[in-house]
């Protein structure tokens, strides 16, 4: 699986539909062997890019290269395979007859046994696609997507409908295969997802890529910290008037201070109010999605 070109090079990608600019000019290289997380609220791009990086759809400006070539041609080798949220199965036949047949397309698969254990789904392999779960129908993707032994994976939100457990199992076969070399790029609503199983995280805000690097880079971007504490009747709007304060949030008997001075806001807690069971933690990368993503950068 190793390669002398860059898996993805996206330079100057674009897409509109109507009036609205669904990707704006944007630029991205993904390199061999990475697990890239592409995050981004509803309605930020993340579907179109993917739809033009798997050539479903062409972009109005810009190109797409995929392993040294086009999309369409990695596609034809087998070189790239997704797992999309919906659609592409025939729900009368077997969950094993599916993989089966898929096979046929390729001129080199793995066995279908194989790809079948990887995706957790050998103990169903008799059972009938209409009637498996959510979960188990996006896992059947996944096992589809193993086939070709692709260089290249594109997930779109790829564990919808799994339980927990379904969903730590499915990352963590991903995991073994990236380990080989293989990359991955995903796209997921889950952010514990992409804090625990990707090397890179890249935002996307209204087209446009917004931040870039690991997860604790990203995270580092979100500055300040939270102070937790207990205080029942937590006087909130005079909270939110203390020197620092960025926002206070009220849950139950606990309250939430996100600040940029948290030392001083713990010492206001414990010396002024009743509040007890303090403590001050970094912000996740849910804060730094939020950040990131509902601000305008630089405005």
């Amino acid at each position: 699986m190793t390669s002398t070109h860059p898996a993805v090079e996206l330079n100057g990608l674009t897409k509109t539909f109507g009036t609205v600019t669904a990707v704006d000019g944007l630029n991205l290289v993904v390199q061999p062997g990475e697990v890239v997380a592409f995050l981004g609220p509803n309605g930020a791009g993340k579907t179109t890019t993917i739809d033009m990086l798997l050539g479903l759809a062409r972009p109005d400006a810009g190109t797409v290269r995929v392993l040294g070539g086009t999309a369409d041609e990695a596609v034809a080798r087998g070189r790239i395979a997704a797992v999309l949220q919906t659609g592409g199965l025939l729900k009368d036949l077997t969950v094993g007859e599916t993989v089966r047949m898929t096979a046929h397309f390729y001129r080199h698969t793995r066995p279908a046994a194989e790809v079948l254990e990887r995706a957790g789904i050998a103990d169903i392999a008799d059972r009938i696609v209409g009637r498996c779960s959510g979960g188990q129908q996006q896992r059947l993707r996944f096992a589809l997507a193993l086939l070709p032994d692709p260089d290249l994976m594109v997930l779109d939100e790829p564990t919808t409908g799994m339980d927990v457990e379904g969903r730590r199992d499915f990352w963590q076969a991903l995991r073994r295969d990236a380990r080989d070399g293989r990359t991955v790029i995903f796209a997921t609503h889950y952010l514990d997802e992409a804090d625990a199983y990707a090397d890179r995280i890249v935002l996307v805000r209204q087209g446009r890529i917004v931040a870039d690097g690991t997860t604790a880079e990203i995270k580092n971007l979100a500055a300040g910290r939270t102070v937790r504490a207990t205080l029942p009747g937590a006087d909130q709007a005079a909270l939110a008037a203390l020197p620092g304060v960025d926002a206070v949030e009220v849950r139950g008997d606990s309250v939430l201070v996100r600040t940029g001075d948290s030392d001083a806001i713990a010492r206001h807690l414990l010396t002024r109010t009743a509040a007890r069971d303090v403590e001050i933690t970094s912000r996740n990368l849910e804060d730094a999605f939020l950040a990131l993503t509902t601000e305008r950068i630089g405005a």
